[in-house]
């Protein structure tokens, strides 16, 4: 079964001077003069293309993704998604929080909502809709996709519409497994976020614990 009825003709991955939302614009122009040797752009997805796991977040923090051009690297969050993800065996090398550190993805590639970094971290509805041609086709893409793991309640609410379901149909919870109809699973979690470990929202057997229901649903 076809995950959309019909692909948007625009690539996976945006330009990385994607100007399709003006006040991130504005904002990555902040931060060019700001911090002049960051990455301060649209970040592509980072892993396998044929994963048949998607883990999809909200957008890029100003001093993680958006400084170094990855997905959840070289903050918090990904301290704990890519020491989970190795701990499943979906991941190799040693995560050393840079682009070029050789640190690998197996079965698993991970993807955002909104590819710009946005102010304080809320990108608005806009942006999550001007992004979502971008998600759509990155899912079209991967030709062995089975499993949506959404990082945080933003990033479900988004997936869902993206695939034009209704909200009330598949409510977010921690551990909660969708059986979407067309075909592929979505699996939540809480996001990996520093503030939901340290206040204890979310930790790392729980986290683990929601990929153990990635593991079983991909087989």
């Amino acid at each position: 079964m076809p995950l959309f009825d019909t692909v948007p003709d625009v690539p996976p991955e945006p330009a990385a001077d994607c100007t399709l939302c003006p006040r991130l614009v504005e904002f990555r122009r902040d931060n060019e003069a700001a911090y002049p040797s960051f990455f301060n752009g649209a970040v592509p997805s980072f892993g396998d293309e044929n994963a048949r796991i998607l883990v999809i977040g909200l957008a890029p923090g100003l001093k993680g993704a958006n400084q170094t051009g990855r997905p959840f690297t070289g903050d918090y969050a990904g301290d704990l998604l890519y020491k989970c993800l190795k701990t499943m065996g979906w991941a190799h090398g040693t995560y050393d929080k840079r682009p070029d550190d050789g640190f690998e993805l197996t079965n698993v590639m991970i993807t955002n909502a909104v590819r710009c970094v946005p102010p304080q971290n809320k990108p608005i509805g806009s942006e999550v809709n001007n992004c979502r041609p971008f998600l759509i086709s990155r899912m079209a893409a991967m030709p062995n996709l089975k499993v949506l793991f959404a990082l945080g309640k933003i990033a479900h609410d988004t997936t869902i519409r993206t695939f034009g379901y209704r909200l009330a149909d598949y409510k977010f919870a921690h551990e909660a497994v969708h059986q979407l109809p067309n075909g592929l699973v979505l699996i939540d979690s809480y996001h990996c976020s520093r503030y939901n470990v340290n206040t204890n929202r979310l930790t790392e057997d729980m986290f683990l614990s929601a990929l153990e229901l990635v593991r079983r649903e991909i087989g």
